[in-house]
């Protein structure tokens, strides 16, 4: 695979007890300031979809979840087969962060899941994988 190839990724809703979800903000100057985002990347050579999303929410939220629901898979962009797979985690255990050196600002935050939502019609997400994951969520029937 070459360096410009886009990868698979996942993207993850961490979701407590409480209903309350893990969201990740940080400055993006090339985009005009600081913007929410949710636990996810590109996913490693031989890595599944899954395996993507537990490593990266353990690294950048520093959580473990026990369940996993897909929420779907899309494609990222029209002229490429990468897709971005969409998961919500349960059942979540809290650690610290691992964050990579290019993750050091990325600053952790449980908002409610309805005030994630209305920061998704606010315009407050720079990707769209984040917001089509916690719609995904909230409408989605949680299994039991």
């Amino acid at each position: 695979m070459s360096d410009g190839a886009l990868r698979d990724a996942s993207v993850i809703v961490a979701r407590d007890t409480n209903d309350l979800v893990a969201l990740l903000s940080a400055d993006f100057p090339a985009h005009g300031g600081e913007y929410l985002f949710l636990p996810g990347g590109r996913r490693e050579d031989g890595e599944s979809p899954l395996a993507c999303a537990r490593r990266e929410l353990r690294e950048e939220a520093g959580v473990t979840a026990l369940r996993w629901r897909p929420l779907g898979s899309h494609a990222i962009t029209l002229g490429s087969q990468a897709r971005i797979h969409l998961y919500e985690a349960r059942d979540l255990t809290i650690g610290p962060q691992q964050l990579t050196e290019s993750e050091q600002d990325y600053k952790l935050m449980w908002w409610p899941i309805v005030d994630a939502l209305r920061a998704v019609e606010e315009g407050c997400f720079l990707l769209p994988a984040g917001p089509l994951a916690l719609l995904m969520a909230a409408h989605s029937p949680a299994v039991a």
